[in-house]
């Protein structure tokens, strides 16, 4: 997921979550879940709650299935699930760091192991390759919704970023990985259509593959982690062009 190119990142995942929309209730749900249980079932109240509704309007999920679910995990019978991170190397090197929401860390321990492993690379303990990430938060707003790219970056700055750049295509603001949420929140009252907002691991060193066939076994890595009910997020460091 992360890379140089954020927002044709998200573009591609939204295209292919689209085409897999019954991972992606999956995936949501577990985390609306975790959000209910950690800060109640109030999006008032809980601004990760509200910033994951947002998320789940933005993914085509049906309102009453957001309801069902904000319900369901405010219950007794909801499933625990519980977030867990996988570290490990790629192929030729490359640091990847794998968030899962679980309801059976074995099972979910012995996939993403798997993995790595039929594709090159092996999974190691907490904290291998965590050091080569920091956590920031990243807002993503498409440059087509944006009239006063002046405004928006002093907008921005008066909720709460730290930084904010553009490519062309995309605006990424950049802030606090505890406050993405709260500020996202604050630019969307100012009316800025809001593409992604997230706590995303940044890489401080990358790494290159210069060989076709081991770039190939890394993305075929990557997409079937992915593909993975439990996986929400894939983080690495790999150097793309």
């Amino acid at each position: 997921m992360s890379g140089h190119s954020k927002w044709n990142n998200i573009k591609h995942k939204k295209e292919k979550t689209d085409a897999q929309r019954a991972s992606v209730f999956t995936k949501i749900g577990k985390e609306i879940s975790i959000a209910v249980r950690e800060s109640g079932p109030d999006p008032a109240a809980n601004s990760k709650l509200q910033a994951l509704i947002a998320k789940a309007r933005s993914l085509n999920v049906p309102n009453d299935n957001i309801d069902r679910i904000i319900k369901k995990a405010a219950g007794n019978d909801a499933a625990q699930y519980e977030v867990v991170y996988y570290e490990g190397y790629g192929i030729g090197g490359v640091a990847v760091i794998v968030e899962t929401t679980t309801d059976n860390r074995n099972r979910t321990a012995a996939e993403i192991r798997h993995y790595f492993d039929k594709y090159g690379g092996n999974m190691g303990t907490n904290g291998c390759v965590s050091f080569m990430f920091t956590d920031r938060g990243i807002i993503v707003i498409d440059a087509e919704t944006v009239k006063d790219e002046d405004k928006l970056m002093e907008d921005a700055l008066e909720c709460g970023a730290d930084d904010i750049e553009g490519d062309g295509e995309s605006f990424e603001i950049y802030t606090d990985y505890l406050q993405v949420d709260k500020v996202a929140e604050s630019l969307r009252g100012l009316g800025y259509e809001i593409a992604s907002a997230e706590a995303e691991k940044v890489p401080s060193t990358y790494t290159a593959l210069t060989d076709p066939e081991q770039i190939e076994k890394f993305n075929k890595m990557l997409d079937i982690m992915e593909d993975n009910d439990d996986v929400q997020n894939v983080w690495h460091n790999l150097e793309e062009e």
